[in-house]
């Protein structure tokens, strides 16, 4: 009972009204109480009272006021977590979803959105039809299932190989079993149809609109993609000497190789009329000229400065950024540690990126230094388990301090200080100094891995607006004192996900068609194949695995092994196909898009 009652939180379906949420909670620590102490066993029941009537739309807001005082009575009065966990909940739901109360008690209803959709298409960022695509690849579709997800992402291989795949934690296949592997199905789709070899949806009449797009990485390749697909005359200007932004400048070719990026990048061209200028670094005078000359702009430059330790030492030779170091990876120059130690410091998603280039660049000993626990760090686990199985350390709870130089200017060792962890700040908990000695570490090389900037600098000198070095912009992406000029992506959000500047690129498309005087809607070619009856006998998730730590760990090739037919038609068959049952609601249909 306990494991299917975990398995329902897990998932708890996105649009679900909060209130109701808490108030199941609370029934439940209700039910939990041993009935000692007065507060929990007799405060428990009437806050369950109280937060019916206002689920119900039957409190008024001296109810509200009441609830509130008992549950401080119970938080504070308490003399288990039972109690004083279950009472700091609900206040702490009384702050977060106080619209959500208001609207109850004054207004007799949920706020406007509230209400169930299909968990995986509503909690991918970009919205795509992941039902959709998964019928397509079940019935032999590929090409169809491509098309699917180029609806609204026109990077369905970068997404099948490098997406955090936020759409699964939700899946309702999770009240059986597990959730259904989506990225993994996408992956078995562009395998067996290259996203270059598939034809994009057909184009609109030409409108003669220009529009300059200036970054060429996912969300500004996205906007280009959409805006050529509406009619309109796209120049993509690109500092770099190739298209793919992050994706080709800030993830190895191990995890997403260049070639494979290359396929959605041609796909990308076959829109429209898109140009593309690379090389081109744009400076403040140029941006005016580019303002002047074009009907719209879109600023998506990303967040491509790595960000620097402010310790002793961080000057010294052998002292390198992440995002130096991969960039110049992208460009083919591949870095030689054979022989070094190599240390890295940094706990998320870029750290290993840069540990396991580190093995591959023959360094005889790689080490990662992070200041908090490895539950803590932000790198996805099977990315921390990765790179521990191809001979990483992992040295926790070690902040740095300064970096060792020798005689000629080269970095030594990197000398940190011991932590211990303390209480949650943020949502997780902090590090603090421990009193214990420091540690020396020795290396010859220090490779920072702590953050991402933006370089706004002829930005602001043009004009745009930032705050703590990003864009500042309006709901619609509009950059602040601009009329048509948006920026979206990393440079307007701070450094995200792949699928989040995809997501931020597709919405300044539709922004800047309706600035221009448009609605355009674009074709919907594809059948989706009809849903069969669900098969809900618990199955076990297909994993994607990875080729042997051994073998992977001495070359740049693919590491990961995708999915044979057998295992994707399980995969597939597991789909129960949300977006027929149950709710059946999909986010704009699937006739026409945006």
């Amino acid at each position: 009972m306990a494991e299917r009652f975990a398995r329902r939180v897990r998932a708890v379906p996105p649009g679900m009204c909060p209130l109701a949420f808490e108030l199941a909670l609370l029934q439940v620590a209700a039910a939990q109480t041993c009935g000692k102490c007065v507060p929990c066993r007799d405060g428990l029941p009437q806050l369950v009272t109280l937060l019916e009537h206002v689920v119900a739309c039957e409190a008024d807001e001296t109810d509200v006021a009441c609830m509130r005082a008992l549950a401080e009575m119970v938080r504070d009065t308490s003399d288990c977590a039972i109690g004083y966990e279950a009472a700091t909940a609900l206040l702490d739901g009384l702050e977060t979803f106080a619209d959500e109360h208001a609207s109850h008690v004054t207004e007799g209803c949920c706020q406007e959105g509230v209400g169930q959709t299909v968990p995986c298409e509503t909690l991918c960022p970009a919205h795509v039809d992941v039902p959709g695509y998964i019928a397509c690849v079940a019935a032999g579709d590929y090409a169809g299932a491509v098309n699917v997800v180029r609806k609204d992402n026109p990077f369905p291989t970068a997404c099948a190989f490098v997406c955090e795949h936020p759409c699964e934690a939700r899946c309702r296949r999770t009240l059986i079993d597990a959730p259904v592997n989506i990225r993994g199905i996408k992956r078995y789709a562009v395998d067996q149809a290259p996203a270059d070899t598939v034809a994009p949806p057909p184009r609109n009449m030409d409108t003669a609109r220009t529009v300059a797009i200036i970054g060429g990485g996912p969300s500004g390749l996205t906007c280009a993609y959409f805006l050529a697909l509406m009619g309109h005359r796209v120049t993509v200007f690109e500092a770099r000497e190739q298209l793919g932004g992050m994706l080709r400048y800030g993830i190895p070719a191990y995890r997403f190789p260049r070639e494979r990026l290359d396929e959605d990048v041609r796909g990308i061209m076959e829109a429209g009329t898109i140009t593309v200028r690379c090389g081109v670094e744009i400076d403040a005078r140029e941006l005016r000229d580019i303002a002047d000359t074009f009907h719209a702009v879109y600023v998506a430059v990303g967040a491509q400065a790595g960000k620097a330790l402010r310790i002793p030492g961080v000057e010294a030779a052998g002292v390198m950024s992440a995002v130096e170091l991969l960039g110049a990876i992208g460009d083919g120059a591949y870095p030689d540690f054979t022989g070094k130690r190599v240390v890295v410091v940094g706990g998320g998603n870029v750290a290993m990126d840069c540990a396991r280039t580190a093995v591959r660049a023959g360094a005889d000993e790689v080490s990662v230094a992070y200041r908090r626990r490895r539950e803590d760090m932000t790198a996805l686990p099977a990315e921390v388990e990765s790179a521990v199985a191809e001979g990483v350390e992992l040295i926790t709870l070690e902040a740095p301090v300064r970096i060792e130089v020798d005689e000629e200017g080269h970095c030594a060792a990197l000398v940190t200080q011991p932590q211990m962890i303390g209480a949650v700040r943020g949502g997780r908990p902090a590090p603090v100094a421990a009193d214990k000695p420091e540690r020396r570490i020795p290396a010859d090389a220090v490779l920072i891995a702590v953050g991402q900037d933006v370089g706004a600098g002829p930005f602001e000198e043009f004009g745009m607006k930032t705050t703590w070095g990003r864009f500042d912009a309006d709901q619609h992406l509009r950059a602040e004192g601009f009329e048509h000029v948006f920026v979206g992506g990393d440079c307007q959000t701070g450094p995200s996900t792949v699928i989040r500047a995809i997501a931020a690129g597709k919405v300044a498309a539709r922004n800047i068609d309706e600035y221009l005087g448009y609605h355009h809607k674009l074709a919907y070619e594809v059948e989706v194949p009809e849903a069969q009856p669900n098969d809900r006998t618990p199955k076990g998730r297909v994993e994607l695995g990875d080729r042997p730590a051994r073998e992977r760990r001495r070359d740049f090739k693919d590491v990961e092994v995708g999915m044979s037919r057998e295992e994707v038609e399980q995969e597939c068959g597991r789909c129960l196909r949300c977006d027929h049952f149950g709710c059946g609601v999909l986010e704009g249909g699937r006739e026409q898009y945006a």
